[in-house]
C-alpha cells in the first residue's frame, strides 16, 4: 500500500481520473466492434484522442463546454474519418460510453483503500451527469467519498484551477493527495500541482514529460496494495 495509512506524513487521501484510469474508455468500441469491422481500433483511438483534444483546444481559449457535448463530437469526426463504418452505430456507441466497464481490479483496490483508513475520491473532466452514471453503473458508488468533476471550476485539466477541487473538497494541501491516472500528461498536470502523482501505465507507453516525473509507475490499480 502507498506508505502506511498509519502514518502521520503519509497520504490519506487517493484521488482518481475516471476515463482510462478507472474506467476503460475503449469498452465502447470493444462492445460493437462486430458490427464495426476493422476499422474498430482506429475508430477507438481516434475517438478519445479529438475527446481530449478538444477539452485542451477549449481550456486553452479560457472556454469550457460539457464534456459530454466534446465526446459527441468526438465521435462524429472520428466516424468522418472512417467512413467505413455504419453511421447508425453512433447512437449504440454513445450508450455504450455512459456505462463504460471498470477495470477489473478497481472495485476491489477502492475498497481495499477504504478499509485501510484512506479517502477515496473521483476527479475527472467528465461532466456530473457523466460521473454518477458511470459510478453507478460499475457498481462504485460505496466505494467512494466523493466524485467531483472539473465543470465546478469552469476548465478541464491539467489547469490548475481543476485539480484545486480536490484539495478545497478535502481541506488538504496538495502534498497529502495521492494522485492516480493512466493520462501521462494528467499526471504531469498533478505533479506541477504539488500532487503526489501515481501513472497507472497500462499498456507500457514509453516515458514523457520528465521534468514533472510521477512519484511511482504502476501496471494496474492493485498494484497501490
Amino acid at each position: 500500500m502507498p506508505d502506511s495509512p498509519h502514518n502521520a506524513e503519509s497520504p490519506r487521501i487517493a484521488v482518481f481520473d475516471a476515463y482510462g484510469t478507472l474506467f476503460d474508455v475503449h469498452a465502447a468500441v470493444a462492445r460493437h466492434a462486430g458490427a464495426i469491422g476493422p476499422d474498430a481500433d482506429r475508430l477507438s483511438e481516434t475517438w478519445r484522442a479529438k475527446q481530449l483534444e478538444y477539452s485542451w483546444v477549449l481550456g486553452l481559449m479560457g472556454r469550457h463546454a460539457p464534456f459530454w457535448d466534446l465526446t459527441e463530437q468526438a465521435l462524429d469526426y472520428a466516424l468522418a474519418r472512417c467512413p467505413g463504418v455504419d453511421r447508425a452505430l453512433r447512437a449504440p456507441l454513445l450508450d455504450a460510453y455512459r456505462d463504460l466497464d471498470a477495470y477489473p481490479e478497481v472495485p476491489s483496490t477502492l475498497r481495499a483503500l477504504r478499509a485501510a483508513g484512506w479517502r477515496t475520491a473521483i476527479l475527472s473532466n467528465g461532466d456530473a451527469g457523466m460521473l454518477e452514471r458511470a459510478v453507478a453503473s460499475a457498481g462504485l458508488a460505496d466505494d467512494l467519498d466523493a466524485v467531483l468533476s472539473v465543470e465546478a471550476a469552469r476548465t478541464f485539466k491539467t489547469a490548475p484551477a481543476a485539480y484545486r477541487l480536490a484539495t478545497e473538497r478535502f481541506g488538504a494541501a496538495p502534498g497529502a493527495v495521492l494522485f492516480c491516472s493512466s493520462n501521462r500528461w494528467d499526471v504531469a498536470g498533478a505533479a506541477a500541482f504539488g500532487f503526489r502523482p501515481v501513472w497507472v501505465n497500462r499498456t507500457g507507453l514509453p516515458e514523457e514529460y520528465p521534468d514533472h516525473p510521477p512519484d511511482r509507475v504502476i501496471g494496474s490499480l492493485d498494484a497501490l496494495l
